[in-house]
């Protein structure tokens, strides 16, 4: 079964924490970075994208980089903007955006519990994404960026997250520019703390949903650290990684769209001949372009959207093979149009959900030929990967709110 236990969070002060709150170091530009962080001497990203205070053009994985990170956020203790707490505590975090809410719990996840497999993954990694965040964890000798993780929430868990909230005020609660809500309460009581461990204690998996670098990146700086001190026995802060963890019911993945920039020798009417061939398509003249349902896709081209629909007979129940993004790959991106490996090919693009369908057709406008809009990979098909033990193709899934980096920080010694 899981481990999921409280830490002493370092973390800022109630009136700093609005401006601390930084988006992940992995989703703003070394541009909009510096941006921030010109307008903003309180944002993390000074700790999580230390280059943006050297020199323009310093590069990013030098190790002056992550010493400066480390300067970083020993200077913000000691002005007195992040404070630690006195006990192990666990961490209400609510996220709102467009009316909806989640609610998840920070704490710590077991090393060895990913090594073991009951942390479950459904992305590979790269080694060198990896290597520069084992670097940052081991210099700042800290866990900056919480991984986004779900699981199966007991009733009593929920329960008490919502008592919890009820009775007692939050210790932050501010709207970021981006208008997602963001509110935290300190989960402090003893009683409530063992309740806590005891509840997830009895949970068999949890779920990496976005985060899987930073992940893998915690887990080897602890395989590093227990190398480095062989008499260690399990209970030192470097055998466990900062992650919150929420409801599988409370979440939703939003789409992951593709935008592909010529169509393989092939003019429009060629292509859409093709396309008629291997999909039923009929014309989209519907305000909402998104496609409805799974086994669908909508199509952009030449300035006129289309439905495609999957036939029956190409279907398929396996876990990865019956996902909509596989069966696109599949049936048309590999066969059609040539997209062997859409990792690396740079015929390929991916969009974020978030963008919206007019990104796709700006896209169409400026640099690509044809888009596709997906249907959202679901929790449950997440959920039944991991558990097959195997690996979704790239760009299957995109998770909307972001957690922000700065709020709760795990030291790997105290």
């Amino acid at each position: 079964m899981a481990v999921f236990q409280a830490f002493r969070a370092l973390r800022p002060t109630p009136e700093k924490a609005e401006r601390v709150a930084a988006l992940p170091y992995d989703v703003v530009t070394e541009e909009e970075a510096r941006e921030t962080g010109d307008k903003n001497p309180f944002s993390f990203l000074h700790v999580d994208r230390a280059e943006i205070d050297l020199p323009e053009g310093t590069d990013p994985y030098d190790s002056i980089v992550y010493e400066k990170a480390k300067e970083n956020l020993s200077a913000m203790e000691a002005e007195g903007i992040f404070i630690q707490d006195e006990k192990s505590c666990y961490y209400i975090y609510e996220l709102t955006r467009r009316g909806k809410t989640q609610t998840g719990i920070a704490g710590c996840c077991s090393v060895d519990d990913y090594l073991n497999g009951v942390v479950k993954k459904h992305e590979l990694t790269r080694e060198d994404k990896e290597r520069d965040r084992i670097c940052h964890v081991d210099v700042c000798n800290a866990n900056t960026g919480p991984i986004f993780m779900a699981c199966r929430y007991t009733e009593p868990l929920l329960s008490l997250m919502e008592q919890w909230k009820k009775e007692h005020a939050p210790v932050y609660d501010f709207v970021t520019e981006d208008e997602i809500g963001h509110r935290v309460w300190v989960i402090d009581g003893d009683g409530e703390t063992e309740f806590i461990k005891k509840e997830f204690g009895e949970i068999p998996s949890f779920y990496i949903a976005d985060g899987h670098h930073r992940a893998a990146s915690a887990v080897k700086v602890g395989e590093k650290r227990r190398r480095e001190h062989p008499g260690y026995n399990g209970k030192e802060e470097f055998n466990f990684f900062l992650s919150v963890l929420f409801p599988e019911s409370e979440l939703k993945i939003l789409d992951y769209n593709r935008i592909v920039k010529d169509l393989n020798g092939m003019t429009e009417e060629e292509f859409l001949v093709k396309m008629q061939e291997l999909f039923d398509v009929s014309e989209l003249n519907e305000t909402d372009k998104h496609p409805q349902e799974k086994g669908t896709f909508s199509m952009y081209l030449k300035g006129q959207w289309y439905t495609c629909k999957i036939r029956p007979e190409d279907l398929n129940s396996d876990p990865v093979k019956g996902l909509d993004v596989s069966l696109l790959q599949d049936l048309l991106l590999q066969p059609v149009l040539g997209i062997t490996d859409p990792k690396t090919d740079p015929r390929i693009d991916f969009v974020g959900g978030i963008r919206g369908t007019k990104e796709l057709e700006k896209r169409c406008r400026e640099d690509a030929k044809v888009a596709f809009a997906m249907y959202p990979t679901s929790i449950g098909e997440l959920f039944s990967v991991a558990d097959a033990g195997l690996l979704m193709p790239p760009k299957s899934t995109w998770f909307e709110p972001k957690l922000r980096s700065g709020l709760f920080i795990h030291l790997l010694n105290e």
